[in-house]
């Protein structure tokens, strides 16, 4: 079950499910007054994640905070969630061609030209994701598989319980490499991103 708005009643109620047979587009998405935060990946609805904890908005905003501060006077500008990230597939992007709509915790997008009014079309440079309890293997596999294909140049995966990260860097085959995993007193020297360097210790400081 969905909690959505209703504008005549002008009240959020209960509704079934999205229909599973059927593939849906951004300009659904665009219609949509969901109560939950919803993404949309490959045409089918997934329901984020509850409100993060504590811990996970510590982290967003330490890394954001850290980002903002390389970025500043230079092209590059980093979004933290929400921020819609609209993926298109072979170059089709009109409204109700694109099936792919997610919210990164954390995004990075050099070409101004990719930003509008309403979040950014295209891949972003970098992309962080900071995981949850509540995130499944299914899940995290899933924004791996999605962010290589749109062409993410650089994917961070931050596990907060662990505090460490993975780092997957763009290959010339347009495939990731295997993960570098960064740890305690490390540094991470952003490859997508030039200028961006982030001290761990200073992100997972509690």
């Amino acid at each position: 079950m969905f909690t959505v708005y209703n504008e005549e009643e002008n009240r959020f109620q209960l509704v079934e499910e999205p229909d599973p047979s059927l593939t849906y587009t951004y300009a659904d998405y665009l219609q949509w007054k969901f109560e939950e935060q919803v993404e949309l990946i490959r045409g089918k609805i997934f329901k984020m994640s509850p409100a993060p904890a504590p811990r996970h908005q510590q982290i967003s905003i330490s890394l954001s905070s850290e980002i903002y501060n390389f970025l500043k006077k230079k092209s590059c500008q980093v979004f933290p969630a929400p921020f819609d990230v609209r993926l298109p597939v072979k170059n089709k992007k009109k409204d109700n061609e694109i099936t792919t709509v997610v919210q990164p915790d954390i995004c990075v997008i050099c070409d101004e030209k990719k930003i509008d009014s309403r979040g950014c079309l295209g891949a972003p440079d970098l992309v962080i994701e900071i995981l949850s309890p509540g995130n499944t293997e299914k899940e995290v596999k899933l924004k791996f598989e999605l962010y290589e294909e749109a062409g993410v140049k650089e994917y961070w995966v931050v596990y907060p319980s662990e505090e460490n990260v993975a780092v997957f860097i763009l290959n010339e085959k347009g495939k990731y490499d295997g993960a570098k995993i960064y740890a305690g007193k490390d540094r991470i020297k952003s490859n997508a991103v030039k200028g961006v360097i982030i001290k761990l210790e200073d992100v997972f400081t509690k």
